[in-house]
């Protein structure tokens, strides 16, 4: 069964992403073609990247850097959680983007941002890395504006039409992950 990671991209006190992360869970877990998993940074303790040799290389050192690997390998696509920082995807993402290598090689990877302008610039930022890392971002989108998807900046209600653009998000992040299959097996 294709396996999906929904990562919770930010580890900041009173996150609203938990919320997020829970709301696209919560929809995932009503599928029936694939399995979806939360993975939440928090649990996984990354400083700041701490490998002497590039990730390129696949010879990490540290124990938090395999066991990272390890489940990131374990799925064969990914939909990332990520907040609008300073006009980008958070620190903590982008750090445990930068540990692995081939472990995000020919996968599928789409979108579930907040911000004031709906996350969209961080996602710009992360299509710009999935390239990099050889992820196939999909073109689906979830961008949810503080303004209009949470109450008082900090309470989750997202739009009735937000459901749409997950499930969106949901069957091109599957269908790509089982299309690329045949390269990961090589």
């Amino acid at each position: 069964m294709t396996r999906i990671g929904i990562i919770l991209g930010s580890t900041r006190p009173g996150r609203n992403g938990e919320a997020v992360a829970r709301w696209v869970y919560e929809h995932a877990s009503r599928r029936t073609d694939a399995e979806f998993e939360l993975v939440d940074l928090l649990d996984y303790k990354l400083p700041h990247l701490d490998e002497a040799i590039p990730p390129s290389l696949g010879q990490y050192s540290q124990p938090h850097t395999h066991q990272w690997a390890q489940k990131i390998a374990s799925f064969d696509g990914f939909i990332m959680v990520t907040p609008e920082y300073n006009h980008s995807t958070s620190g903590a993402l982008k750090n445990a983007i930068d540990f692995l290598y081939a472990e995000w090689n020919n996968k599928a990877v789409g979108f579930v941002s907040y911000g004031s302008v709906g996350g969209a610039r961080a996602v710009e930022h992360l299509r710009l890395i999935a390239g990099e890392l050889q992820l196939a971002d999909v073109r689906a989108q979830v961008a949810l504006s503080m303004f209009h998807d949470f109450e008082n900046f900090s309470v989750f209600k997202p739009g009735d039409f937000q459901r749409d653009a997950l499930t969106a998000v949901f069957d091109q992040v599957v269908a790509w992950s089982k299309a690329l299959a045949p390269l990961r097996a090589v």
